[in-house]
C-alpha cells in the first residue's frame, strides 16, 4: 500500500491477479443522485459489491438528526456481513465522485476497528490505468466479522460549537464556499455555518486528475487554515459524507479529526442554533 488509509489502483491489480484480493465495494454515490447500482452494474471493478450509501451507511431519522445519520452498530454489522467481510479482513473502498462516498465507507468501517483503504483517484484512476471491469452484480458469501465502533472521534453538536469558539482547536467547514458564506442554500433550512468555523472545501484536498494531493501538500493547506501538530480538529459538511473526504485528507497530512456526523443539514433544522453568514468564521 502506498501510505496508511490508501492504495492506488496498480496496487489493488496487483493484489487480485496475485490472488490476495480484499474485500473490495463500490460506494457510488452523488448529493441529489442518480442511484450509483445501475452504472455499478454495467461496469465495476472485479469482485466489487455495491453498497447503496442511503441505505447502509446511514440511518434514516428526523431532520433534527441530520440527513446521514450513522446506522446502528447491528445494522452496520449486518450490512458488513452482507458485503463478505470477515475477521481481519484488509476491505477497499472506491467510488466515482471525489471520494465522498468511499471516504465515509472508509471512515466507517475505520471506526468499526477494520482495515480499510480508499482506492486514490476512485474509478476513474482504475479506467485510466486501462484495468477490466466486470459488469452485473457480485453477490459474495455472508461474512462472520465482529465490529467494534468507537475508534475514530466524533463531535455532537454542543461539541462542534465549542471546538468552532475555542482558542485551541479548529473546526473545518467542507463545503463549498459559498454555502458557507451563506450565499446559497440548496438542500437544508438555513443558509452559513456554524459560528467560529473555517472554510475548508474537500475540492481542495485534490489534484486536477481527482487524486489526493500528497502527504506534504495536504499539510501546508491545513497549515494555512490554523492546523499544526496537537492542534484539536473537527470537520463537518452538508452530511457527514463529505467531510470524511476532510477526515481522510487530515489524516495523510498526519492530523486526527473528530467527524461531526449530524453536521449542517443537523445544525441548521435547530433554530435555536446560531447562524454565520459572513466570509470569515
Amino acid at each position: 500500500m502506498t501510505a496508511t488509509h490508501l492504495t492506488t489502483a496498480a496496487e489493488l491489480d496487483t493484489m487480485i491477479r496475485d490472488g490476495r484480493a480484499p474485500v473490495i465495494l463500490d460506494v457510488r454515490w452523488r448529493l441529489g443522485g442518480p442511484d450509483g447500482e445501475p452504472a455499478y452494474l454495467e461496469g465495476h471493478i472485479p469482485g466489487a459489491v455495491f453498497v447503496r450509501l442511503d441505505d447502509e451507511l446511514a440511518a434514516h431519522g428526523e431532520p433534527a438528526d441530520g440527513r446521514h445519520p450513522l446506522p446502528s452498530a447491528a445494522a452496520f454489522e449486518a450490512s458488513a456481513r452482507r458485503w463478505g467481510i470477515n475477521e481481519g479482513d484488509t476491505v477497499v473502498v472506491y467510488d466515482d465522485w471525489q471520494g465522498y462516498g468511499a471516504a465515509r465507507a472508509w471512515w466507517m468501517l475505520t471506526d468499526a476497528s477494520v482495515d480499510a483503504r480508499v482506492i486514490d483517484g476512485g474509478l476513474a484512476a482504475w479506467r485510466a490505468a486501462d484495468l477490466p471491469l466486470e459488469s452485473g452484480a457480485v453477490t459474495p458469501a455472508p461474512g462472520t466479522v465482529t465490529l467494534h465502533p468507537g475508534a475514530l472521534p466524533q463531535l455532537t453538536a454542543d461539541e462542534a460549537a465549542a471546538l468552532a469558539a475555542s482558542d485551541t482547536g479548529v473546526l473545518l467547514d467542507a463545503r463549498a464556499g459559498e454555502r458557507y458564506r451563506g450565499e446559497t442554500e440548496p438542500i437544508d433550512p438555513r443558509a452559513g455555518h456554524i459560528p467560529g468555523a473555517v472554510s475548508a472545501p474537500t475540492t481542495e484536498n485534490l489534484d486536477a486528475q481527482g487524486l489526493l494531493r500528497n502527504s506534504a501538500d495536504l499539510r501546508a493547506r491545513f497549515a494555512d487554515l490554523g492546523i499544526e501538530p496537537g492542534t484539536t480538529v473537527g470537520v463537518y459538511c452538508g452530511s457527514g459524507v463529505s467531510a470524511a473526504q476532510e477526515v481522510l485528507a487530515l489524516a495523510v497530512a498526519g492530523h486526527e479529526a473528530a467527524l461531526y456526523v449530524g453536521s449542517w443539514s443537523q445544525w441548521s433544522n435547530h433554530p435555536d442554533r446560531p447562524v454565520a453568514t459572513s466570509a470569515t468564521p
